[in-house]
């Protein structure tokens, strides 16, 4: 979906000022905030692309003034309530008020750990050949979804080069919203800045991307 997460390519947010020796955790809470979201996954209770589409529909002001794990925290606040595990009493109480609800996976020991932390491949079996190979001129299609997709805004209607063919995997954009996985082929593409940028671009950069097939057009 077109939002203000999508932020490649945009201006007036100000430098990217890296943070010399930053922790991998600025408060204890985010680490729990980490733990809970990994936690829930390995129930299947949702994928990790239905978590991406929780955190895009936040509302701009709120997704701008919040920091990297609160937004994991109030996406997955939002799908714990959706999906009626919690409720908005539980969470002004700040604990439960009955049994939990049955989860699709688990309980778990803490052996069970690293088989459940362990994410699995998303690699799929091809259902047709793949359409484009190493080497081809692709458009990327100047598409607009409601929902969740992995191809960046800067990069619609612009022309780039098949870098590598990365072969069959689950499609983001139909997992995100409970389509199914309908695996797609999974491209490379190599974009010239100039032709992303305009010529004021660098004339040396190039940007590449992971694009699926449904993303793409022959140029």
């Amino acid at each position: 979906m077109d939002g203000v997460h999508d932020m490649g390519g945009m201006d007036g947010f100000g430098p990217v000022v890296p943070e010399p020796d930053e922790p991998v955790f600025h408060e204890p809470w985010e680490g729990r905030v980490l733990a809970m979201t990994r936690a829930m996954g390995a129930t299947g209770t949702w994928t990790i692309d239905m978590q991406r589409f929780s955190r895009e529909q936040i509302p701009p002001h709120l997704y701008l003034a919040a920091s990297y794990y609160q937004r994991w925290l109030i996406g997955m606040r939002q799908m714990l309530l959706d999906r009626g595990l919690i409720d908005a009493e539980e969470l002004a109480a700040g604990h439960a008020r009955g049994r939990g609800a049955p989860l699709g996976r688990g309980p778990f020991t803490l052996a069970d750990l690293p088989r459940v932390m362990t994410r699995g491949s998303f690699g799929r079996p091809a259902p047709a050949p793949a359409r484009f190979a190493v080497g081809d001129r692709v458009r990327a299609r100047n598409i607009h979804p409601r929902t969740h997709t992995r191809l960046p805004r800067y990069t619609r209607g612009r022309t780039g080069l098949i870098e590598r063919v990365q072969g069959c995997h689950v499609f983001p954009d139909s997992v995100a919203t409970g389509q199914g996985e309908q695996p797609q082929w999974l491209y490379t593409v190599v974009f010239d800045g100039r032709e992303l940028w305009g010529p004021d671009s660098d004339p040396t950069l190039k940007v590449s991307i992971e694009a699926f097939e449904p993303y793409l057009d022959p140029a």
